[in-house]
């Protein structure tokens, strides 16, 4: 097989077998459930008023809180409450304590909803006046963390920015003995879109219906989305990944759907379905159900999340599995395209009317620390990794795990965040509504035969994203935004590399 792009990484890079899984009881997932914590000296004078509660989106984050709050409200003699709750109820619930003067003393925002909208709202505060010396404390973040725009607004910091968001749902995870049984190894070669549709092919045949090539959770609809955004991006079709920006390619300012690159990939999943490589049961499956069911032997591979790494590793030990890049066509040097350092997702930010504010500010602080970031990835993993690279290294994560994030720094760049260069976008945002059906209803559709035409499907998606900007964008105009469609397009952006505080400067 001729060599992938990223070939020269090192087998050392992909380490994950059988002798990494037998010391799972001494380090990475078995050591993080095991995590001690040393609560530092508080920032500042404490006076809790009544008990101190944050909210986010939960999983492996929900490990890390309902381990470490108890722990730090016993060091400070205050009651601490944590929630973790699904995204669908974090953009009910938080609105509406916000409302009603109930809000969480500490939250993330709901997905979608520009911090600039919860600043200029005033949902929340800044930690200026919270955190003793903070420039020197932001000064320990990597270079990026913090941006004008994102979570630091007028001056001012809002944010937490403790997770990193060079991940991606969509990498190779698989089955090393299936793979290996039909001829491929990953970790040296990875899989082109070729002979990722072969290999599934092959461990289809090999296993005459005992195991299908490729499985994924095909009723959550966004993981068609995903699945397609990340395959054109590795194809090198570079654009945004959420919002206003999903699909656009920032050098133009326009969608870019129905690109050859969009297309194929498209069509490569479509093929491997008439392969009769696709487990036949994916419609009724969700993203961890799909997971859930490769150690079980249902499949070869799978694209999905380093999420599924620690809850692998410490659920099903026995499971031998390997990790590769998304898939490339043959020669291809695209990159995977996130449009922050920092996961947005994860930011959290003190309510504005918190009566605990500085308890959250030094709990923050504590999470911007080497300590606190090293004691985040000791229990979460590769999951949503700490920000700082030092915290990723020294964690007591699997090498599997590590390998992971390494790999992630090669093939994720930074890409621009139109909201970074224009606050007042988030009332753009605030009024889009993405056409019906979107990107994941489209390639959905064509998946299940509901439609049919890639490229004339796609083309209309494109027609109706830009329907659909133009009337948010004249919406908000019309509200009295200062914004238009040019603040869409970054004409310095170079998708092989980051786009940092100096680019959005030199335009």
């Amino acid at each position: 097989m001729n060599k992938h792009p990223f070939s020269g990484m090192s087998r050392r890079q992909f380490l994950a077998g059988s002798t990494a899984l037998g010391a799972l009881a001494l380090t990475g997932a078995g050591r993080a459930l095991a995590q001690e914590f040393q609560i530092p000296e508080p920032i500042a004078e404490l006076s809790a008023d009544g008990p101190f509660r944050w909210i986010d989106s939960g999983d492996q984050k929900a490990v890390f809180y309902k381990a470490f709050l108890p722990e730090y409200g016993k060091a400070r003699g205050i009651e601490t409450v944590y929630d973790g709750l699904p995204w669908n109820e974090i953009g009910q619930v938080l609105p509406l304590g916000i409302r009603n003067n109930t809000a969480q003393d500490a939250f993330c925002l709901p997905l979608n909803l520009p911090p600039a909208f919860a600043v200029a709202e005033g949902w929340v505060q800044p930690l200026d006046d919270l955190i003793p010396d903070i420039e020197t404390w932001k000064a320990g973040f990597p270079a990026g963390a913090f941006l004008e725009g994102l979570n630091v607004f007028d001056g001012k910091t809002y944010g937490l920015p403790y997770t990193s968001a060079r991940v991606t749902s969509a990498h190779v995870l698989y089955n090393r003995k299936y793979l290996t049984d039909a001829g491929f190894d990953p970790e040296t070669t990875p899989l082109t879109w070729d002979t990722f549709r072969e290999a599934a092919r092959k461990v289809t045949e090999m296993n005459a219906g005992r195991a299908f090539g490729f499985i994924m959770g095909g009723n959550q609809v966004n993981r068609f989305a995903d699945i397609t955004r990340c395959l054109a991006n590795m194809a090198g079709q570079p654009c945004g990944d959420t919002s206003i920006g999903l699909g656009i390619d920032f050098r133009t300012g326009e969608p870019v759907f129905d690109s050859d690159e969009f297309v194929g990939a498209v069509e490569l999943l479509l093929a491997m379905q008439q392969d009769g490589s696709i487990f036949p049961g994916v419609m009724s499956l969700n993203a961890p159900q799909a997971r859930a069911m490769m150690p079980q032997g249902a499949a070869g591979l799978i694209l999905q999340g380093p999420w599924n790494i620690p809850q692998w590793e410490r659920e099903n030990p026995d499971f031998d599995f390997g990790i590769a890049p998304t898939p490339a066509p043959e020669g291809a040097k695209g990159n995977l395209i996130v449009g922050a350092l920092a996961a947005t997702s994860n930011t959290m930010f003190i309510n504005a009317r918190s009566k605990n504010a500085q308890v959250a500010a030094d709990v923050f602080h504590y999470l911007g620390t080497e300590e606190g970031q090293i004691a985040w990835g000791n229990v979460v993993g590769p999951s949503d990794p700490p920000i700082f690279p030092a915290a990723q290294a020294n964690s007591q994560m699997s090498e599997r795990a590590k390998a992971a994030l390494s790999m992630f720094e090669q093939i994720i760049k930074v890409g621009p965040n139109p909201f970074a260069r224009n606050p007042q976008l988030a009332e753009v945002a605030k009024v889009y509504k993405e056409p019906t059906p979107n990107l994941a209803l489209t390639v959905q559709g064509l998946f299940t035969s509901q439609s049919s035409g890639v490229k004339e499907q796609l083309t209309t998606l494109v027609s109706e994203t830009n329907k659909a900007l133009d009337a948010a964008f004249k919406a908000a105009k019309d509200a009295g935004a200062e914004v238009s469609r040019d603040d869409l397009v970054f004409s310095n952006w170079q998708p092989a590399q980051d786009y940092v505080a100096a680019d959005y400067e030199a335009l």
